[in-house]
């Protein structure tokens, strides 16, 4: 996809998210991060999760990478919280949490797998958004996890659902039986 139609896809962004998307664009060709570039979600997807996110104050993330997505869901609303499980730490992910201004103070990182589940002072999820190993038995295990601490009316999305290179999302919803909706590679069931 070239700049022009990244472009394109931002301005369905809110600002300040189509901003720290830009900056962070910049950040990643500078210094040569790939990894990054190629892992970020789309920027239909991610203006999809920010919808499906309005007006819910406590998000969870399971699947840090480098923060992109993290970062998005907090600037797109002053009130939120972002907590965000990642056993992996990514070296390149302090630099992009730079750019995220006073919403760094309301993103919570976790260094644990998504399947341990909720920490005890945490209040209900209200979305929980999935996009860690993207393999079947790990992603069974962290929604099993985090099934029972969902607020009522929760959402919780799949990220790269019927995505050729990672069959295990699919396999794991198919497996979990839930019926939903999808956007772009996304699966969205509401509890």
């Amino acid at each position: 996809m070239g700049v022009r139609a990244r472009a394109a896809d931002w301005r369905a962004l809110p600002p300040r998210v189509a901003w720290f998307r830009t900056r962070a664009e910049r950040v990643a060709k500078r210094s040569g991060d790939e990894f990054s570039r190629l892992s970020v979600t789309r920027a239909d997807e991610l203006a999809h999760l920010i919808k499906l996110a309005r007006e819910r104050r406590f998000v969870v993330e399971l699947g840090t990478g480098t923060a992109w997505t993290t970062i998005s869901l907090a600037l797109a609303d002053s009130g939120r919280t972002v907590v965000s499980y990642d056993p992996v730490v990514q070296d390149t992910r302090e630099r992009y949490l730079e750019l995220a201004g006073s919403a760094r103070e309301r993103i919570v990182l976790v260094q644990q797998p998504g399947e341990s589940g909720p920490r005890p002072q945490d209040p209900p999820a209200e979305l929980l958004f999935i996009d860690s190993s993207h393999d079947r038995d790990h992603t069974l295990a962290e929604f099993a996890a985090w099934r029972d601490a969902l607020a009522p009316r929760a959402v919780v999305a799949f990220h790269d659902y019927d995505e050729p290179a990672y069959p295990g999302v699919t396999e794991a919803v198919r497996e979990l039986g839930l019926d939903g909706e999808v956007f772009g590679h996304l699966f969205i069931w509401r509890s």
